[in-house]
């Protein structure tokens, strides 16, 4: 992966400015870690940026944590509680928590010029800074915190030089200089290149997927945040007026024990109804998604919270118009009324569904206009150029705007 295949694609302002940065920063070196290497979007970002970074002259390292299952239910506790869902976390918790991040900062060489430590799960790390401009990178919505949580967590993370955030909204009240960077997809990798009428035709049959309705696809973990469970309800709603079919596809990760419970219940809720279809996508299914995606009519991504959403991008790129919660960065996504709509309910998700079925020139249009703005704000060369704009912002302390 080089940057010059990306000329043609981005914003040509982007790749001048990374090519200017790069030459500054060539020989020095960088490092990410994160919790997980697959089945979530993090690891999907880090999968791609690594190399550009690489292909720059950056020595770039990214780094996984290795976690036990008591970590990982305590960090999904502090996930969830971070994002407003209140949870006790009790000493003992907070000790496995500690205990795990300790020795993981221990087998990893955190030395580097440039520290990205992604999410609660490593904040820890900060422990281990031996030298380097270290920077916190939040991806999920903690704009309404746990007060009790976000205490010791703020404690944890206002050690670092500096914290980035996807939304504005997001950044809470701390002594360090505070950034805001939005996520970004590569239309390059196999989940957004573009696909065969044949591939796709073939990928619905190899999941026995009639497409002799509209299908209303929502791509994500199974996880309560993501309301698949409303997502049926709006589904039904639709179902008395347009006969149409549901497909939620989804998956796991390393570090969220929650997806098997959270899976039950969509079954449950289901019943057996022949035309919802639960896929169950193993690590790396990206061709699959990107079928799955352009072989749909409406994309759906009902969070009621979220800390961006890169899968709302990905729709958007394929030309979906994409129904999503008025939640986290799904809003700098979805423009109003131009690139899909935003929902408060499944009431509400239901409206805009039938809306579209019955106005397809409407949805056609949407479609062009969503892969334009994705294009020119949401592509992976943006995330690039901003992760090196801070890093020489910070080493030269020059005047950099927070927020």
């Amino acid at each position: 992966m080089k940057l010059e295949d990306y000329r043609g694609i981005a914003e040509q302002g982007d790749i001048r400015a990374i090519e200017s940065m790069a030459a500054k920063l060539k020989g020095r070196t960088m490092l990410h870690v994160n919790s997980t290497a697959e089945g979530g979007g993090v690891a999907e970002l880090l999968q791609r940026i690594v190399p550009l970074f690489k292909d720059l002259g950056i020595n770039v390292r990214w780094e996984v944590m290795q976690g036990t299952k008591p970590f990982f239910e305590v960090t999904k506790g502090l996930h969830n509680s971070l994002q407003g869902k209140g949870m006790h976390i009790t000493k003992e918790m907070w000790d496995e928590y500690e205990s795990v991040n300790r020795a993981n900062a221990e087998r990893i060489d955190t030395d580097a010029d440039c520290v990205i430590i992604h999410d609660p799960q490593p904040a820890m790390f900060i422990e281990k800074k031996r030298r380097g401009i270290w920077f916190w990178r939040c991806h999920i919505d903690i704009s309404s915190p746990d007060p009790i949580t976000w205490y010791f967590l703020k404690n944890i993370v206002e050690r670092y030089d500096g914290s980035i955030f996807s939304v504005a909204n997001f950044a809470q009240s701390v002594s360090i200089p505070q950034f805001m960077m939005q996520p970004s997809i590569d239309p390059l990798a196999n989940k957004n290149i573009e696909l065969s009428e044949e591939e796709v035709k073939g990928t619905f049959e190899r999941f026995n997927l009639p497409t002799d309705k509209p299908i209303l696809l929502q791509v994500s973990r199974f996880d309560p945040f993501k309301d698949p469970l409303g997502v049926i309800d709006a589904y039904r709603l639709v179902k008395k007026y347009h006969d149409c079919r549901l497909v939620l596809a989804g998956g796991t990760a390393t570090d969220d024990p929650e997806g098997d419970r959270v899976l039950q219940e969509v079954r449950e809720k289901a019943g057996g109804d022949p035309d919802i279809h639960l896929l169950l996508l193993p690590p790396f299914s990206d061709r699959e998604i990107n079928a799955l995606q352009r072989g749909s009519t409406i994309v759906l991504q009902k969070s009621t919270r979220e800390g961006f959403g890169l899968v709302v991008a990905e729709a958007l790129w394929k030309k979906k118009p994409v129904i999503g919660g008025d939640v986290g960065g799904i809003p700098l996504q979805i423009v109003e009324g131009v690139t899909g709509f935003l929902v408060h309910s499944a009431e509400g998700a239901a409206y805009r569904i039938r809306q579209l079925l019955e106005n397809p020139d409407k949805s056609r249009h949407m479609g062009e206009a969503a892969k334009e703005h994705i294009r020119r704000n949401f592509l992976v060369t943006r995330n690039v150029k901003n992760y090196l704009a801070l890093w020489i912002a910070m080493e030269r302390k020059e005047q950099v705007i927070y927020i």
